[in-house]
């Protein structure tokens, strides 16, 4: 039957708003005191914190930075910096990853004991003697939440401890000595092949999380070759499709690269020479806090590309680090001459730290780790290549709902048109020399075409840094002879 009358109907749009995509997004893989934590994240599950408060309540918080490596990505990205979100994925277990505490007598101060802070609540059997009995058989088991509580603390000394508390109205809030033995987790356990499970969670951010990392770290652990040569593969197709950057670091114990002239035999000899691997020499330092380099450069490319709206164009090179030293490993002091970190930073590809000048303490770096061997100018630049995954990236998220409609040409144009709108948008605000896209008949044979295959070829050229500045002075005798003969 027909519909009488005049009718109104809205078609789609044709350009589409792009969907963005995220950077500076670390996704952090280690090991976090959870059982201290008020909501105890789950192991080996990524969690998105977007303030020190919220990390710290799912995650559990410790300065013991050897064995609670998230703990220094924590401090750093959010005290430090003031960067985020970040995507932790701890791989302590604290259920496998233990060791018992067999029962010992503990002295009971202002009706508390001090447990270290691996000890996990849950395991923590307290025992007392009644008046008067003679042996250990006549110890009385204590219940929690009755007799004692449990709960987590800062003391006086910045230690992170476990404390058992005896209750006022509980039946032992007078005794001066108690027995007690629990379960501490133990991340010492923790082994390669657990961080490597861990790195692997990257893919199930975007289902777990809702985000995208773009940046991929293991403070303490990417120095081995395994975890770095995995961080590198996964940063290369993110869920099999999105790119990013693993920042890694090299080897700063006496095991690794003590002297700068070790650099770079070192990194070839470990295959540290990847378009998607940063690395980063030695450790920094901070009052009496020491830091992986990888951590604190996560926390300037965050704040840095923060600053340019989200776009990764520019280095984090000659930006101020939250450091007043370069360490070893074991706290030794490195000091680097210029000429050094000209050496380490323009010749090796490897990213560093230097106090020059007036502008404090920088990170100095332009080159991913593929650089001396690969010179291709989309690779060999940190911020150039980061905008090739962020554009790179962008495009996916924009036109992924455009897969399986009619390929037609109005799909075709709408494609070309919003890509192309956008990517002006990067042009106008500086943040690309210029950038087009095409579909050129050369790369769209009739038979890709046929298989439902079509290629756009997008151009474009991200500014590389201004790594050398020169002027060249010379006398002109023009000024003198027009000043002495006046």
């Amino acid at each position: 039957m027909a519909n009488l009358g005049v009718h109104i109907y809205e078609q789609a749009t044709s350009v589409q708003t792009p969907k963005v995509a995220s950077v500076g997004i670390p996704f952090v893989v280690g090991a976090a005191p959870v059982q201290s934590a008020e909501k105890p994240a789950k192991s080996n599950v990524p969690v998105l914190a977007t303030s020190w408060d919220e990390a710290v309540e799912k995650l559990g918080f410790s300065f013991d930075w050897e064995r609670y490596t998230l703990c220094e990505f924590m401090y750093s990205h959010f005290q430090l910096f003031g960067a985020q979100p970040v995507i932790f994925c701890n791989i302590l277990d604290p259920d496998a990853m233990k060791r018992e505490a067999e029962a010992a007598d503990h002295a009971v101060v202002d009706h508390k004991i001090t447990l270290p802070i691996g000890a996990v609540a849950g395991s923590i059997k307290v025992k007392v003697k009644p008046d008067g009995a003679a042996d250990a058989t006549a110890e009385v088991e204590l219940v929690q939440d009755e007799d004692y509580s449990v709960f987590y603390e800062r003391d006086d000394t910045d230690t992170y401890v476990c404390i058992v508390e005896l209750l006022e109205d509980g039946s032992a809030y007078d005794a001066a000595t108690v027995s007690v033995a629990y379960s501490e987790a133990d991340p010492t356990t923790a082994t390669v092949a657990d961080v490597v499970d861990g790195v692997a969670q990257v893919d199930a951010c975007l289902t777990a999380v809702g985000v995208v990392p773009d940046l991929i770290c293991a403070p303490g652990w990417s120095h081995n070759t395994v975890v770095a040569a995995v961080m590198a593969t996964k940063a290369s197709a993110i869920n099999g499709l999105f790119k990013g950057k693993a920042v890694i670091d090299a080897d700063s114990s006496a095991d690794g690269v003590t002297e700068y002239s070790q650099l770079s035999g070192y990194k070839n000899k470990n295959s540290f020479v990847d378009v998607d691997q940063i690395l980063c020499w030695p450790m920094v330092q901070l009052g009496n806090y020491r830091f992986h380099l990888s951590t604190q450069l996560c926390g300037l490319m965050a704040t840095v590309d923060a600053g340019n709206r989200g776009v990764p164009y520019e280095s984090p090179s000659n930006k101020n680090l939250k450091m007043d030293a370069c360490v070893l490993a074991d706290g030794t002091e490195v000091n680097l001459t210029w000429d050094q970190v000209n050496l380490i930073a323009g010749s090796w590809g490897v990213v560093t730290a230097v106090n020059f000048l007036d502008s404090g303490w920088v990170a100095k770096g332009n080159y991913t780790a593929c650089y001396p061997g690969n010179t291709d100018v989309k690779d060999q630049f940190i911020p150039v290549s980061r905008m090739f995954d962020f554009i790179g990236n962008t495009l996916i998220r924009t036109f992924w709902s455009k897969l399986d409609k009619p390929m037609t040409p109005a799909l075709r144009d709408s494609i070309l048109q919003t890509c192309n709108i956008w990517l002006g948008g990067l042009c106008g605000s500086g943040y690309l020399y210029g950038a087009r896209a095409e579909m050129l008949a050369a790369e769209n044979p009739l038979t890709s075409l046929l298989d439902g295959i079509i290629t756009l070829h997008v151009y474009n050229a991200p500014p590389v840094p201004a790594q050398e500045i020169d002027f060249i002075l010379e006398y002109d005798v023009s000024y003198m002879e027009a000043a002495l003969t006046a």
